[in-house]
């Protein structure tokens, strides 16, 4: 039985897909096999020795501490994509609210509660829709940056809005390119982005690369009035500029999932409570993708969307199957074949893979693996976890 630790409220949509016979699933467990979580904080715990593998139902892990997960050969997953048309949703809402005041009518309109002549109430209205009155998407250039799950949704569905599209993403993957419409005018740089773009929206993930990416200097490259929305990650925005950018009227708005004291008291911002996946859809569609990607790991050593270790997916063969983590350094793979052959175990398939620092085998064999043999690979220099399914 597999031993599976929960944290946060996780979709029983997406729970009810470990195997009951299988799986013990629960916030309390000992010893536990794997997490999976959302929001909560793993960077201040110590992570037991018995953990093979995190799940995060959701895209970012930055309350995951990769690197020490990583020296522990522990597989991080996340569910990228899984909540994108969430987000996609609620970036055309940011737009719409940024150039049209529909928050100031509503809120008009409750005011109301005082009268009870419609006719009255009607002349009202009318005399004083005016005052929220605003402008349409159409026409108007949106730039992305990042281009991504989320990116290219957004760059997408801007571009049957009617709104020129351009984009900024130097790392964009050939999946996502696949996913992007040819309408989108790929920029040069963040810089020039910057410069053509009536509204600027963030899709990015919050790494050292990316912290305050968006700061004074750029800023300083927008048009008059450009809008800037926000939902991705709180650290890629410097909020200083912002707040400078916001007086200077080189930006019009600021829509942020990100609020902060110095944001929240301005009109010229519309701050959302981290409303970006909190759709039931949303939270479905990560849990369902971070269970299944968690189970094909525990049950097959098959690794996809992991953002440690490299994609790596074998059909079974034989009779059984090893799996190892090990620094990317040389020799390696060939003395755990060594070890292998010395003891007349017949290879089946086996695929390598590695990322960065560190590689990933999986190798099938044709008979039973004992635990000495696993104990003996597990001693290899450059080694850092052996399993044997």
């Amino acid at each position: 039985m597999y031993k599976v630790k929960t944290f946060n409220a996780i979709s029983e949509k997406g729970l009810s897909r470990f195997d009951a016979d299988k799986y013990v699933v629960s916030p309390e467990q000992d010893s536990p096999d794997a997490y999976i979580l959302r929001s909560h904080k793993l960077h201040d715990e110590v992570i037991p020795g018995s953990v093979l593998a995190i799940a995060r139902a959701g895209a970012g892990v930055n309350n995951v501490p990769v690197d020490r997960c990583s020296e522990q050969g522990i597989v991080v997953f996340n569910a990228p994509g899984a909540n994108a048309n969430a987000v996609k949703e609620l970036v055309i809402t940011g737009m719409l609210m940024a150039c049209r005041d529909i928050s100031g009518g509503v809120a008009f309109c409750r005011g109301l509660t005082d009268m009870t002549d419609d006719a009255e109430m009607a002349k009202l209205l009318e005399i004083s829709k005016k005052n929220f009155a605003g402008s349409e998407l159409q026409g108007k250039t949106l730039g992305v940056i990042g281009l991504g799950a989320i990116g290219a949704m957004v760059a997408n569905v801007a571009l049957e809005l009617g709104m020129n599209v351009v984009g900024y993403d130097p790392a964009i993957s050939v999946e996502a390119a696949w996913r992007l419409s040819s309408l989108v005018e790929k920029m040069d740089s963040l810089e020039a982005l910057m410069g053509r773009a009536d509204f600027i929206t963030l899709h990015v993930p919050a790494i050292a690369a990316t912290h305050h990416l968006i700061n004074e200097q750029r800023l300083s490259l927008c048009k008059e009035g450009t809008v800037l929305l926000n939902f991705a990650r709180e650290s890629i925005v410097d909020n200083a500029a912002v707040l400078k950018a916001l007086d200077a009227g080189k930006l019009r708005k600021y829509v942020t999932d990100f609020p902060t004291a110095e944001l929240v008291a301005r009109d010229d911002v519309v701050p959302m409570p981290h409303l970006g996946a909190s759709t039931a859809e949303a939270e479905e569609n990560c849990a369902l993708m971070a269970v299944d990607q968690l189970k094909d790991y525990l049950e097959n050593g098959n690794i996809k969307n992991s953002v440690n270790y490299p994609t790596a997916h074998m059909p079974r063969m034989g009779q059984s199957r090893i799996t190892f983590s090990n620094q990317n350094v040389p020799k390696v793979l060939g003395n755990v074949l060594s070890i292998l052959a010395d003891g007349n175990i017949n290879v089946a398939d086996m695929l390598n893979r590695s990322r960065g620092d560190l590689a990933y085998n999986i190798i099938d064999v044709e008979t039973e693996v004992s635990e000495d043999l696993q104990a003996k690979i597990s001693t290899v220099e450059g080694v850092v976890k052996v399993r044997v399914i």
